[in-house]
C-alpha cells in the first residue's frame, strides 16, 4: 500500500492520538463514575491506581507530552490487567475466549508508542521546534 507511505507520520499521529483519547475514557469512568459507572466489585487499587494511570496516561498519550514513558506506564498496567483481571481468574489465555482483547490491544499499541515517541502533532514536536 505504497500510497499510504507518504503518510506514514500523520497516520501514527492519529493512531497516538485515538488511543489516548479512548483510553482517557476508561480512567474518567473509574475515578468519576462516568460513562455508566466504576466497574461493580473493582478494589481501590483498580479504580484508583488504573483509573489514574488510564486517565492521566491517556491525556499524555494523546497530547504528546512524555508519550514514550506515559505509554510504557500505560503497556505496562494493560499487561498487568490482561493477565490479573482476564487471564487467571478464568484460567485462559487466549483473549477471545477470557474477555481480554482490548487489555491485550491497549498493552501491543502502548508498547508501539513508547518505543516509537511522541511524533507529530504533539506537545513533545511543539516544544523541540519540531515542524510537520
Amino acid at each position: 500500500m505504497g500510497f499510504l507511505t507518504p503518510h506514514t507520520a500523520r497516520i501514527y499521529a492519529l493512531l497516538r492520538i485515538v488511543t489516548g483519547f479512548m483510553f482517557m475514557f476508561h480512567g474518567l469512568q473509574k475515578v468519576f463514575g462516568m460513562f455508566g459507572g466504576t466497574p461493580p466489585g473493582a478494589p481501590p487499587f483498580i479504580i484508583y491506581g488504573a483509573g489514574l494511570i488510564e486517565l492521566v496516561g491517556g491525556i499524555l498519550v494523546m497530547i504528546g507530552l512524555f508519550a514514550g514513558p506515559a505509554a510504557f506506564i500505560s503497556s505496562g498496567t494493560m499487561a498487568f490487567a490482561f493477565f490479573m483481571g482476564h487471564a487467571v481468574p478464568g484460567g485462559h489465555i487466549l483473549p477471545i475466549v477470557n474477555k481480554g482483547e482490548l487489555a491485550a490491544l491497549y498493552c501491543f499499541v502502548f508498547l508501539y508508542i513508547a518505543a516509537h515517541g511522541s511524533g507529530i502533532w504533539s506537545v513533545d514536536a511543539a516544544r523541540r521546534g519540531a515542524r510537520p
